[in-house]
């Protein structure tokens, strides 16, 4: 066997891990002094002009949020307390398809949101699925490279993707979810949205909670076949950018119900599995989804290039009472979205309209390319001139403490913690019988293209045997490899 080189840096230097990030503990946050992440994510922020490196195709509408129920027990975050009403600009999307790829192509979908609250912009950030393909984003790059194409051929490879989902067990959950027929949604109306990630929220007396969020179609889950998501394709390309855009434009205002799940602060340390795994969801028997308002999209764009195109969504716009959790995922994602804007719309990216807040902006940065407005005199602090100045008062309960040796390390194993257990209970307790015969087919399908070598047909086998053993039994019979 031919020995491998070294993972290097751009610099020739060689890479300390290429799945680890370097974290306080193997469950605190990540450290900026981890150049290597920061040289992996920045260069792939700056991989394609001009659109975006993931999420390119999309459309999207603007929206309000209502909060009937209340939650300020859990968090003083006003877009969240009884009554309140706030504007939102949502985008849908692909993820691995380019501009113009088909809408109903087998992908999770983009589902982000912008809150233009009265204590600036509250972005979050998710997809239509509760889980995601890793935990770490020293993986990011790496993942979405086996997803786009080739270097060679320039096409797209599926033997590329079961080489790397084989080889990152964890991966499983989300793989699993995208090859149901989950993973072509008849529309965004028929869909729903998830935060994905654990976030921190902080009440007026400080108490935290950890919290994920969720939104409910109201119009109905409805999702493609295979085949019905192939013909579309030929069909109308555009089906989804469409659908919304003329269901909004006709008065049929789509509308999903918003939840929370709330797990107490204290009950993250010794809880059965990690749960701050974006891999893996909270069971509801476990932590029951609080019902606490609507959401409505009711107003289409009037320029997409302007409203939809150069919308910069980023999980690091966090108001007071709203913080992050040490998700290595999302802590990933507060660096690197806004670096993507930076590059792919330019520095002041939150000065155009579709982005600029509805608050003031008090802000000592300045100049830089197509800056509409600056600063006044004076233009740093600390300064006697009557600036600006920081007021930690209202971030007051978002802080934890967390202690630990600096490593490249895996999540601290907790009881449960396991890469296929939720995806086997996905097979075992969730799919129907039919939804059960569309994802063997559409794993089978998925791995039988020219592609696929021979080689990596076995591992797709034994991939989704440690699912399940029937599920692996059924799809080595479809892909004719022996022991099946």
């Amino acid at each position: 066997m031919t020995e491998r080189p070294t993972t290097t840096t751009d610099a020739g230097i060689a890479a300390p891990s290429d799945e680890h990030s370097q974290s306080v503990g193997p469950d605190g946050p990540l450290l900026l002094q981890d150049h290597y992440l920061i040289q992996k994510m920045a260069h792939f922020n700056r991989e394609r002009v001009p659109e975006r490196v993931v999420h390119a195709k999309g459309g999207g509408a603007y929206g309000t949020l209502e909060i009937t129920e209340d939650v300020s027990q859990y968090t003083k975050a006003k877009l969240f307390q009884p009554g309140a009403r706030t504007e939102s600009l949502v985008r849908f999307s692909t993820v691995a398809g380019e501009l113009g790829s088909p809408d109903t192509n087998r992908d999770p979908r983009g589902f982000a949101i912008k809150f233009y609250t009265e204590d600036g912009n509250y972005d979050l950030v998710g997809n239509n699925t509760p889980v995601f393909f890793i935990r770490d984003p020293q993986k990011f790059s790496d993942f979405i490279h086996s997803q786009k194409r080739r270097a060679d051929n320039n096409l797209r490879d599926h033997n590329m993707q079961w080489d790397f989902w084989t080889q990152s067990p964890e991966s499983a959950h989300q793989v699993s979810l995208l090859m149901t027929d989950r993973g072509t949604p008849a529309s965004w109306r028929h869909m729903n949205g998830y935060g994905s990630h654990t976030f921190l929220w902080y009440n007026a007396a400080g108490e935290k909670f950890w919290v994920k969020y969720h939104f409910k179609t109201d119009q109905g889950v409805r999702n493609f076949t295979d085949a019905e998501a192939d013909e579309w394709k030929a069909k109308d390309a555009e089906l989804h950018v469409r659908d919304l855009y003329n269901a909004i434009a006709n008065g049929d205002y789509p509308s999903w119900t918003v939840q929370v799940q709330i797990m107490p602060f204290e009950e993250a340390a010794d809880y059965r599995f990690n749960p701050f795994d974006i891999t893996k969801v909270w069971p509801h028997a476990d932590y029951p989804p609080i019902t606490i308002g609507t959401w409505t999209l009711n107003r289409n764009p009037q320029n997409y290039f302007a409203e939809i195109e150069q919308a910069a969504f980023e999980p690091a716009n966090l108001v007071p009472g709203i913080g992050a959790s040490p998700d290595k995922m999302l802590q990933g994602r507060l660096f690197s979205y806004p670096d993507a804007h930076r590059y792919r719309i330019g520095p002041n990216y939150l000065q155009l309209p579709v982005n600029r807040p509805r608050t003031e902006v008090h802000s000592y940065n300045k100049d830089g390319a197509m800056a509409y407005t600056n600063p006044s005199d004076p233009v740093y602090a600390p300064n006697t001139a009557g600036g600006p100045a920081a007021d930690p008062e209202p971030w007051r309960g978002d802080g934890y403490g967390v202690a630990g040796e600096i490593v490249r390390s895996a999540y601290t194993l907790h009881a449960e913690d396991d890469d296929f257990g939720q995806a086997r209970t996905l097979w075992e307790k969730v799919l129907s019988d039919t939804d059960r015969d569309h994802m063997v087919a559409n794993i089978v399908g998925h791995a039988s293209a020219p592609e696929v070598t021979a080689e990596m047909k076995p591992r797709v086998v034994e991939y989704w045997r440690n699912v399940h053993g029937d599920l692996g039994d059924r799809v080595a019979k479809g892909l004719g490899v022996s022991g099946g």
